[in-house]
């Protein structure tokens, strides 16, 4: 385990923190986290950030909560309860639809709401980064770019030198988390 303490740089504008970003990959840092007070464009690109196994989660739960409501109507209402409704076949496909329907928007709800916190980690009530100075403006105006001292080419003197040439407003350590 690395003792050393990550690094966090403050920024003022999206560009600075794309150029940044851009500066930090060529330089060979691949460990890297940004945060924003926006949906800056290009920062998942910046960042090559994986694409997410979410909408795939959805479909897969989507189908199967569509499919589960079908069989679980067409068994009750042609096995399990055969009911003679105004002369209607016991297996009447059609009125399974509506609630077939639904439970296919539930399943697919259902799968990006755990799916979203599951991916994102939470819930995570603290995180030792909300304890570097001024990082309470990441929600507000500020943009931050961190170097992870799990980095392979971590050296936390050339990272801070490194940081420093890109002007930010601010260089600030951040425990390595323990967990």
């Amino acid at each position: 385990m690395n003792p050393n303490p990550s690094l966090l740089a403050e920024f003022e504008t999206a560009e600075e923190l794309l150029d940044a970003i851009g500066r930090t990959r060529v330089a060979g840092y691949r460990r890297i986290e940004a945060y924003a007070p926006f949906a800056a464009p290009g920062l998942d690109e910046a960042l090559d950030l994986p694409a997410t196994p979410l909408p795939r989660w959805m479909l897969m739960f989507g189908i199967l909560g569509g499919v589960s409501a079908f069989l679980l109507q067409a068994y009750l209402a042609a096995v399990d309860y055969p009911l003679n409704a105004g002369g209607r076949p016991y297996f009447s496909w059609p009125s399974f639809t509506p609630v077939t329907f639904e439970f296919t928007v539930l399943g697919a709800a259902l799968a990006g709401f755990f799916g979203m916190l599951a991916l994102n980690g939470l819930p995570r009530p603290y995180h030792p980064i909300f304890d570097a100075t001024n990082f309470a403006r990441a929600s507000q105006d500020r943009f931050f770019l961190m170097i992870d001292s799990g980095d392979p080419e971590f050296d936390p003197d050339a990272a801070r030198r490194f940081l420093y040439s890109l002007n930010p407003i601010a260089v600030t350590e951040v425990s390595r988390e323990t967990g």
